[in-house]
């Protein structure tokens, strides 16, 4: 049977440039990967057609003979290529590492052993909006594992050591055959470790690392919201085989308060002040994290309107030494239980001011009485 075109089986022009071909070879041999297609002949076919169009038009001498000769140009090259097992000593294996180390893990890694950093812990910190604004020292009680004090993390008896994997020997990983190529993995024996251990260690059971509740005092710093992460490095679980730990992630979440609303640096709250106080004007207190703040009221002050105290929020975290500001809104509060002599005088004062008094609400009803006399007119009409 004919061979395709090596540019027609990556999808590709002639002239196309390197780069633009691994991304082509990337993206089809991703999808035809015997580790995603087991059992599947047709898979391993394509990736093997796939594989070597890109051994030839990703080296330069290669494709430079492929573009002049065609296949008869390359065809001695690429028998050479599959009979020494495939592409395992090719360049086009060792692109693998770059092109599939985040895909397939250690299948095309050429490497030894693969012994690794602890694990990242996470802990959950509730703190109230005060606390989060001002900061605050906390004592933690940390679940996590320890290097085993009677083995100093080897997992091995004291006064022996590991042995080499008889498996492995010694490299933490087995090269296996696999359809056209060979690959490697990690040793099924030793998990990448490169070692087995015969004595173990009768603390650990060979683990090299204990379980362990250690208390941790942490900074939190001024300003944290919802949702940061403040980071301890090192106090995450212990590595393996002398590896360094991992880190400490201590994810914030606020309680909610009685009076306040955060957003960002900023914070917000709604005020009541009285008919009174609105209408006449007042010097009223209004509450901020930092105690009572005076702010005057004017005369004839509305529903709704926002008061922005500076400087009144939280501190910015992402800005060393600045802060957020307080909004307050006011809320007009109508009295709801009255006395006759009070009900009264409101009556009176009713009558007394007319709609004079209200300049908003005479505009709306003169707005309301031309819309209802147009609607009449156009009724009649």
């Amino acid at each position: 049977m004919s061979k395709r075109d090596y540019y027609e089986v990556l999808g590709v022009a002639k002239g196309t440039d390197e780069n633009t071909i691994k991304r082509a070879y990337r993206k089809l041999a991703m999808k035809y990967h015997p580790d995603r297609n087991p059992d599947d002949e047709q898979a391993a076919e394509k990736f093997r057609e796939l594989t070597e169009a890109y051994e030839v038009l990703s080296d330069a001498t290669k494709r430079a003979r492929y573009d002049q000769y065609g296949h008869a140009g390359v065809d001695d090259q690429m028998h050479d290529f599959w009979g020494r097992g495939g592409f395992q000593d090719s360049h086009a294996f060792r692109d693998f590492g770059d092109l599939f180390g985040d895909v397939f893990g250690d299948v095309f890694s050429g490497g030894g052993q693969r012994s690794s950093r602890g694990a990242d812990l996470r802990y959950n910190l509730n703190l109230t909006l005060e606390e989060a604004a001002s900061g605050k020292e906390v004592e933690l009680d940390i679940p996590k594992h320890a290097t085993c004090d009677t083995c100093h993390g080897s997992g091995a008896r004291p006064g022996t050591n590991p042995v080499p994997c008889s498996t492995c020997g010694g490299h933490g990983q087995v090269q296996m055959q696999q359809g056209f190529f060979a690959v490697r993995r990690t040793c099924p024996t030793c998990h990448g470790s490169g070692t087995r251990i015969e004595s173990p260690c009768i603390s650990c059971g060979g683990a090299g690392r204990v379980k362990v509740n250690k208390k941790l005092k942490v900074k939190i710093p001024a300003g944290v919201y919802e949702g940061a992460q403040v980071r301890v490095t090192g106090e995450g679980e212990v590595g393996k085989q002398g590896m360094p730990s991992g880190d400490l992630y201590i994810v914030i979440a606020l309680k909610a308060h009685s009076i306040f609303e955060r957003d960002g640096a900023d914070l917000y709250c709604t005020m009541p002040v009285t008919f009174p106080q609105a209408t006449l004007g007042a010097e009223v207190d209004a509450p901020t994290l930092g105690g009572r703040v005076k702010i005057r009221i004017p005369a004839g002050t509305e529903g709704g309107r926002v008061f922005r105290l500076r400087g009144h929020g939280v501190p910015d975290i992402r800005a060393s030494g600045q802060k957020g500001d307080l909004y307050v809104r006011v809320n007009i509060a109508v009295p709801k239980k009255l006395s006759g002599r009070q009900e009264e005088l409101l009556r009176q004062f009713a009558s007394e001011a007319g709609d004079e008094v209200y300049p908003d609400r005479s505009s709306f009803l003169g707005k309301v009485k031309e819309f209802w006399d147009e609607l009449s007119g156009e009724n009649k009409a």
